[in-house]
């Protein structure tokens, strides 16, 4: 089966989700500087999603280099993928919306449940890339190979649990080790594009 097809889809599924995200910014109430900066952590939570949504979709794009075929078992394990992926405009403005009136930090909860969609995404990602592996030759297969050694996605599900559970006592730490994830990952994975380097 031509991967062509399941590129094209994520994508879309992909630019829908940017889309529903940015109409969920509200223009300010009042024609102010002061009530337009009154909106800040809406943006940076935005902001902060969309960042995410794009790295995914830059992983994606390069995790599909080295993948030549696909079958039915990878189109169910991308569509769980985008299940969880697809839940990022919710839990984002969930997360605006549960800011206090006179407060601008966010709520334990919704913060908590944005962990929850960042944690689930994660591991959406793992039987993907294993699926693609064995649809592509197995173990020893030049995708394979190229993941091998990952780092990142050891630390970043310990940095959403972490986070998940201290929402319930300081959101607001969540909320910076949501970033720091972000930026651990917001350089492209990079393993895939040097294998493809180095056997050109």
């Amino acid at each position: 089966m031509e991967k062509n097809r399941l590129e094209a889809f994520t994508d879309g599924v992909i630019a829908v989700i940017i889309t529903i995200m940015v109409l969920e910014l509200k223009p300010p109430h009042e024609a102010t500087w002061q009530s337009l900066l009154g909106n800040w952590p809406v943006f940076l939570s935005y902001v902060l999603s969309f960042v995410y949504v794009g790295i995914y979709w830059n992983n994606h794009h390069h995790l599909m280099q080295l993948v030549e075929r696909i079958d039915g078992k990878v189109m169910w394990a991308n569509l769980h993928f985008l299940f969880w992926l697809s839940l990022f405009p919710f839990a984002t403005a969930w997360l605006n919306e549960a800011h206090g009136e006179h407060s601008q930090f966010p709520a334990p909860l919704p913060t908590a449940i944005y962990g929850i969609v960042l944690l689930m995404t994660a591991l959406s990602w793992i039987p993907l890339a294993r699926f693609l592996v064995h649809c592509n030759g197995g173990p020893g297969c030049a995708l394979a190979r190229a993941l091998a050694s990952g780092w990142k996605e050891i630390i970043s599900p310990i940095l959403y649990l972490i986070a998940i559970v201290l929402a319930n006592f300081a959101p607001i730490v969540s909320c910076v080790l949501y970033a720091a994830v972000a930026a651990i990952w917001f350089v492209p994975d990079r393993r895939i594009e040097n294998h493809v380097m180095a056997n050109k």
